[in-house]
């Protein structure tokens, strides 16, 4: 047996209707150049085993879309994904997923498919989407064999590209709220921080716009720039 076959993970086994779905899905846009307010966002948040990128797990995932310039109220996402052998760990404290909410979770592929199915062609917004990206194409791979291909922007990043005068060192999430006075009702929750980091991307797009950036394109063009001057990181 050749021995990369041998060290590549098996292809999950799908039954027909999730087949049908993944053969139905519109494969990703790029980013164009149509303006921020024509382009549809997804915004997505995920709560996580731990942040070790190849062995912890995506439990839950929350999204809300940005459409016509504003948070659609009516296209909001959430899933538990079903982990019944995730054991109880300090991250428990964080995002309260503890072994019973697990145990009545859904089926990650079907709850990764209806996740597809809400992006549609959308690009993605998360905050630190680096990481976001890695564990939900990991979690796709591993549940449906699918690869990620989606484009993904990077609220952290956007940021202080924008504020270049905020002295916020290695700023986190929370910081951002504090700075632009959004209301949170909760934290570490993956739909409430999907809609909060959907808000902060709101004021960004306002602040790109007077800055003479109002595509998507354009957007992640400079993004790219910006971080060849500046290769630090952002902290969490």
């Amino acid at each position: 047996m050749n021995l990369l076959a041998w060290l590549r993970p098996a292809a999950p086994v799908l039954n027909e209707a999730l087949r049908q779905r993944l053969a139905q899905l519109p494969p990703p846009q790029p980013l164009g150049v149509q303006t921020l307010r024509e382009q549809r966002w997804v915004v997505l948040d995920l709560e996580t085993s731990g942040l070790n990128l190849n062995r912890d797990q995506v439990l839950s995932m929350g999204a809300v879309a940005i459409e016509d310039g504003a948070i659609d109220f009516a296209q909001q996402f959430e899933r538990t994904l079903y982990r019944p052998t995730q054991k109880t760990n300090p991250s428990v404290l964080i995002h309260g997923l503890g072994p019973s909410a697990l145990a009545a979770g859904c089926d990650p592929a079907e709850a990764l498919l209806d996740l597809l199915d809400f992006i549609g062609d959308s690009p993605l917004l998360a905050f630190h989407a680096a990481f976001d990206q890695h564990m939900l194409g990991r979690a796709m791979k591993d549940s449906l064999g699918y690869c990620l291909q989606h484009s993904f922007l990077d609220v952290a990043q956007l940021a202080p590209m924008l504020n270049p005068d905020v002295v916020l060192r290695e700023a986190g999430l929370d910081d951002w709220i504090a700075r632009f006075g959004l209301q949170v009702p909760a934290r570490h929750h993956a739909s409430a921080d999907a809609q909060v980091t959907a808000e902060l991307a709101l004021i960004l797009f306002s602040q790109a716009r007077r800055q003479q950036l109002d595509s998507p394109l354009q957007l992640d063009q400079r993004l790219r720039q910006w971080r060849r001057r500046r290769p630090h990181g952002h902290g969490l």
